[in-house]
């Protein structure tokens, strides 16, 4: 069974969105941040502040791989995990690719306030808005895109169960 990655800027939806497709496809979803802080010991922030983002980036290569290394899992990976050409190439190779998208104020949104996301220290719309320039078309190579602003998760995961369908994201089954 192929695997299914959820990709995304932060607050897309992934972890939440990722859920409910596993439930619905009947398989394990693997957090990869979540993922990250059981192999490590250590939470996000705790990481980025004493190793610093490019050791964190370091860790979430590796351990992506051995999940991409299975078989049948529903990854969600963090909104960076696409910064790495390896990682691209790694996903594409592991699974079935899904970027979740949504609008700019929709992200601040849903993401200010969070004291476990390190890259919005300070002025949380301010570091969205700049990291979303940097990211632009960071996301584009997934096969499938899906819109996440102002829907209801189980429309969500029936579009992305129905363009996988579309994109023969099942053909390993």
């Amino acid at each position: 069974m192929t695997n299914v990655i959820l990709i995304g800027f932060m607050g897309t939806g992934k972890s939440t969105i990722g859920q409910v497709l596993a439930k619905r496809l009947e398989r394990k979803q693997v957090d990869l941040d979540t993922y990250i802080v059981e192999r490590t010991g250590m939470d996000i922030p705790t990481i980025f502040r004493e190793r610093g983002e490019a050791s964190f980036r370091d860790i979430e290569a590796e351990l992506l791989q051995e999940l991409l290394d299975q078989e049948g899992l529903v990854i969600t990976t963090g909104g960076g995990a696409v910064l790495r050409p390896s990682n691209v190439e790694a996903m594409l190779a592991g699974g079935t690719v899904v970027a979740l998208t949504a609008t700019e104020e929709e992200i601040i949104r849903r993401v200010s306030g969070d004291v476990n996301r390190p890259l919005l220290a300070g002025d949380a719309a301010l570091r969205v808005r700049t990291l979303l320039r940097e990211r632009a078309g960071a996301y584009d190579f997934a096969p499938v895109q899906v819109e996440t602003t102002g829907r209801e998760v189980d429309a969500i995961v029936s579009e992305i169960l129905g363009r996988m369908v579309e994109t023969d994201g099942f053909r390993q089954q």
